[in-house]
């Protein structure tokens, strides 16, 4: 049982924004805590006791991040689950880690960084952007243009890709960031610069409402995804039920999970989550992260008898989940996740049309240790 027995309940926080641009992201995230969190107290609990989740709305904005992570530790949250953007992350967890207490960050994002008091059950560039260039480069054309929002993670992410295109015998014609929220007049003039170029490969890090703005604004203007796609490892469920389905139909993403999975767990997932949320609920790969990240530290309790940082990673690498993706299981070297690479094609009705997977889970190279820019090294299926 775990050895803070002050209280009969378990106290973990969640750190998603329900406001700010992106608000619409975010909010799948919390509704997966929460529904792990469901499911964890109704299966008995750890060792007897409940988890007792307390939410906190950070609006997007650093500051606020700051000032709810210090609340939620005053009043005895033990583990934290959240942040969606890199640059939350950033501020959040050297609050967290001066208490000595764990952050689980669910959302795939740029690598290299490791940290004692993270455990990351997103994907890195080894486990969705290698896997998105290697398909891009065999399907379409050679010319590619990037654009994203202008904060850390577009930055990092487009200086892998340059060279992952560069490699495969692409060519980068121009590299663009724009506001997290810009205006129609930015997204237009981005659109101008693409139509100039084309055919060309859109490879967009845009997030949030910029993003689906900026898919929209891409449909209006004609651009044939078939010859011109947008690539993205940010667009999934809930982008698309934003954008529309004729908007975001031929466009290709890469994440570890996709909802359209016909596996059982999974559709035992998806069965939970909209019974609970909806029947149209969208649930993306950053949604699933965060559900199975609850459950991986609810067994780790469990195991350890203990909640406190040392014990849950002492315990965590030692077991693996049979999450909806697949079996995963956290690295003890670098408290990343091996997790299960996927290309996608939305199709006309919105959903994700899986053309290519790996065979097995894909170990996490956060700092691109066995980096080959010119092959993925991967076993993979296509269709």
């Amino acid at each position: 049982m775990p050895t803070d027995t002050d209280s009969n309940t378990i106290k973990i926080g969640s750190l998603f924004s329900k406001s700010g641009v992106t608000a619409f992201i975010e909010k799948t995230l919390s509704n997966a805590v929460s529904l792990a969190v469901s499911e964890v107290n109704a299966s008995g609990g750890i060792g007897g006791r409940h988890l007792a989740l307390e939410e906190a709305d950070p609006k997007g904005e650093l500051k606020v991040f700051e000032s709810e992570t210090h609340r939620l530790l005053e009043s005895g949250v033990s583990t934290f689950f959240g942040c969606y953007l890199s640059s939350t992350r950033k501020v959040t967890l050297p609050i967290i880690a001066q208490h000595q207490k764990l952050l689980f960050y669910p959302t795939f994002y740029e690598g290299f960084e490791f940290s004692p008091n993270c455990i990351y059950s997103g994907a890195v560039p080894n486990q969705n952007m290698f896997w998105l260039a290697d398909y891009l480069l065999d399907s379409y054309e050679k010319k590619y243009l990037l654009v994203g929002s202008n904060y850390v993670f577009p930055y990092e992410t487009n200086r892998v890709m340059r060279d992952l295109v560069a490699n495969r015998g692409g060519d980068v014609v121009d590299e663009i960031y724009i506001p997290l929220n810009p205006s129609p007049e930015e997204i237009a003039r981005v659109i101008e610069k693409i139509k100039a170029a084309l055919p060309i490969v859109v490879f967009s890090t845009l997030v949030g409402q910029g993003a689906v703005s900026f898919y929209k604004a891409y449909h209006e203007a004609g651009i044939d995804p078939k010859t011109s796609p947008i690539a993205s490892l940010i667009t999934g469920e809930a982008e698309v039920e934003q954008i529309g389905a004729r908007a975001s139909a031929g466009h290709v993403t890469a994440a570890p999970y996709f909802s359209s999975i016909e596996t059982p767990q999974n559709l035992k997932f998806v069965a939970h989550y909209r019974d609970r949320y909806g029947k149209e609920s969208p649930i993306c790969a950053a949604a699933e992260a965060a559900y199975l990240q609850v459950h991986l530290f609810a067994e780790a309790a469990k195991r350890a008898g203990a909640v406190d940082r040392e014990s849950i990673l002492r315990v965590l690498p030692t077991f693996s989940f049979e999450a909806p993706q697949g079996v995963v299981r956290v690295s003890r070297e670098n408290h990343h996740t091996h997790l299960w690479p996927k290309v996608a094609i939305v199709d006309a009705n919105g959903e994700f049309r899986i053309v290519r997977e790996s065979f097995e889970p894909v170990p996490p190279d956060p700092y691109l240790k066995g980096f080959d820019p010119g092959n993925s090294q991967n076993d993979e299926k296509s269709f």
